[in-house]
């Protein structure tokens, strides 16, 4: 430490480097390079995710992230090192690489390696594992499995069709000056009317209120606009290569390409759904998700199935396109019994995971899948009724604290908003969430752990003041208490 201090060794980051098995994650991240040794030394996986975490945890932009390692011993020490450096450990753009080269799958199974390796139930799952068959199935049920799924929005705005095409039609009219460059000045530049077309998009979009059919004239005129770059993009190609186009012009030539293709078929069939459907030009891979949540019925990003166990969060399951979340339930479980040798007393999801194969398998391994019962209401007098509501009622309690993981990594974190650009680096953020919401978890319960073990230490000291001690020995009652 500067100044001859000394670091504090009750400080959230110094607790927090020794809960995590550093040693082990390394062995599992030294597994995504080469062993031939080509190219620069990696940055340890402790920097890397360290990173990764103090950037989620305090809410930061990558530059602010160094800033603060850079001005912090504390952060420094947690990402391990030796002694307090002035100077910016790397620079802010290799966080991007950290997030590409950890990837979803890698920040996955750290997740699930940290917690399983401070849950305290994990020795005893482990001894009962053993006893019992290789399947699981003569091993005692424990614990209860929460399951629920949700969106993750991708930072892009709200897409229109003719706001889509328009943002097409400028990127086209930049890559027809780029290639036209190098013909200077034997070749004419073909004539693009990009005032007229600008203009035509702002008569309707300035708009408060549009017609439908002022709509549909808009974007047939901005599709043949799209439809004459790309006729003179064809033609030019020919002459000056698109090679000497950036990689980003060239990506986004390919997508302008395919977003033509389908608002084309959807204007010429009077539809406005199709397959895979473009919503955004820097990010191809996003996709809509119908929620029907009161903020609005759908949102654009990454749609996450999540398992909660214990206070802790399980991502299992990120997806771009929409799915049925009930496909889950059956992996969730076997998950379950992977990670603690035994299947779940009770599942407790949302309605839509009460399908008829859902209820199947749940019924052949013993385990109670929340919520009502398929079908027409049964013929009940109001005693049974009355019983009925009130287990029901209280199987939907038992999922309030998933809900309230999601509004934690929503409203503390940044999975309501995901800044990142590619679909592996999204993919990657939105695991890391899930591990600082753990590593909170992890860290109020070693606290309170070690605030407990305080108390019981002074208790002890009391009594032996006061000559009890002899008469109620403190392993007699002390080891009643579970610390799990």
């Amino acid at each position: 430490m500067p100044f001859g201090g000394r670091i504090r060794s009750d400080n959230r980051w110094v607790i927090l480097s020794k809960l995590i098995p550093w040693d082990e994650i390394e062995k599992r991240y030294a597994k995504n390079f080469s062993k031939e040794g080509i190219g620069a030394p990696a940055k340890p996986v402790r920097v890397a995710l360290g990173a990764l975490i103090i950037k989620e945890k305090l809410g930061l932009t990558d530059e602010e992230t160094m800033m603060q390692i850079q001005e912090n011993p504390y952060t420094q020490y947690f990402l391990g090192f030796e002694s307090f450096y002035d100077e910016e450990p790397f620079d802010s753009s290799l966080m991007v690489h950290f997030r590409k080269r950890l990837g979803e799958k890698t920040v996955r199974e750290m997740n699930e390696l940290v917690v399983k390796n401070w849950v305290k139930r994990k020795s005893s799952q482990n001894k009962r594992k053993k006893k019992g068959s290789d399947d699981g199935e003569d091993t005692p049920k424990q614990g209860k499995l929460i399951v629920d799924s949700s969106c993750a929005p991708a930072d892009i705005r709200y897409p229109t069709d003719l706001s889509l095409l328009n943002e097409g039609r400028e990127k086209l009219e930049g890559i027809i000056d780029v290639l036209h460059e190098p013909l200077k000045p034997k070749e004419k530049k073909p004539r693009t009317y990009r005032r007229n077309a600008r203009k035509d998009y702002l008569n309707v979009a300035k708009k408060k209120r549009v017609r439908r059919s002022e709509i549909r004239k808009a974007i047939g005129k901005q599709l043949r606009y799209v439809k004459r770059d790309l006729g003179y993009i064809e033609d030019l190609k020919d002459r000056s290569p698109l090679t000497c186009l950036k990689r980003k012009n060239y990506r986004d030539l390919l997508v302008i390409h395919e977003l033509y293709r389908q608002q084309k078929q959807m204007w010429d069939k009077k539809e406005h759904k199709i397959s895979g459907r473009i919503v955004s030009i820097s990010q191809p891979h996003v996709r809509p998700i119908v929620r029907g949540k009161a903020r609005g019925d759908v949102e654009f990003g990454a749609k996450i199935s999540v398992s909660l166990i214990g206070g802790y969060s399980f991502l299992d399951r990120i997806s771009w396109d929409a799915y049925n979340e009930s496909q889950d339930l059956i992996g969730q479980v076997e998950s379950y019994r992977e990670r603690f040798g035994c299947y779940p007393i009770s599942v407790h999801a949302d309605k839509i995971y009460r399908t008829r194969e859902n209820l199947g398998y749940c019924r052949d391994k013993g385990i109670m899948l929340s919520g009502p019962a398929l079908g027409r209401p049964k013929i009940m007098t109001k005693e049974e009724a009355t019983k009925e509501k009130r287990i029901r009622r209280l199987a939907e309690r038992y999922r309030i604290p998933i809900e309230g993981k999601f509004g934690q990594g929503k409203r503390r974190f940044s999975l309501d908003l995901i800044m990142t650009k590619l679909a592996v680096t999204s993919g990657s953020a939105i695991s890391v969430i899930f591990l600082v919401m753990n590593l909170e978890k992890l860290l109020r319960d070693f606290l309170l752990f070690f605030s407990y073990f305080l108390f019981v230490e002074k208790m002890r000291n009391w009594l032996h003041r006061i000559g009890l001690l002899r008469r109620y020995p403190v392993s007699s009652w002390a080891t009643e208490f579970s610390f799990a």
